[in-house]
């Protein structure tokens, strides 16, 4: 786990299951999210159980003052060659100023120092600005370009592709 004295990273339990739906339905999260119906709770518990089987993907609540604020998750976990994807969100409203960047700076803390990966991936749709500034933000850097890719909403949108290697974080974050 990583913490500080008041925020800190945990592994997502059962007891988070209603909350992390309600945020995961929020319009504000749907709308920039790959799959981006409105996901029933059998369809969650379904997600959750398979969750528990999957070594390559690991789910972990942004907390601050030890009150769930958001989510942070790896998937495609490759320990191998040592990469993942990556995803979060903030699912609380009305947060202070920074706190998605102090969300995100403990979630490449934990994949660099406690995963030991080398390497982390984004994938962002082209129209969501603020999450390719914040990736930027970061220190990641642009790695390709997908055009039409995922549909949404009806029609193909092209997805901007980001990554991130530990020593470019390490360097970053001395």
């Amino acid at each position: 786990m990583v913490t500080n004295k008041y925020y800190k990273l945990r592994l997502i339990n059962e007891n988070d299951l209603k909350l992390i739906l309600s945020w995961r339905n929020s319009e504000k999260v749907r709308r920039n999210m790959f799959t981006d119906h409105e996901i029933s709770i059998d369809e969650h518990r379904n997600w959750f159980q398979n969750l528990e089987k999957n070594n390559t993907a690991l789910y972990l609540i942004f907390e601050i003052d030890n009150q769930p604020r958001g989510l942070v998750s790896f998937s495609d976990i490759d320990y191998g060659n040592k990469n993942c994807l990556w995803g979060f969100y903030l699912g609380q409203e009305n947060l202070p100023k920074g706190t998605g960047y102090i969300m995100g700076c403990l979630g490449l803390h934990y994949a660099f120092t406690e995963m030991k990966m080398r390497k982390v991936c984004g994938e962002v749709f082209n129209f969501n600005k603020v999450s390719i500034n914040y990736h930027k933000k970061l220190g990641f850097k642009e790695e390709g370009y997908f055009k039409k890719h995922v549909l949404k909403n009806g029609q193909y949108e092209d997805i901007v592709c980001f990554a991130l290697f530990s020593d470019q974080w390490e360097s970053k974050n001395l």
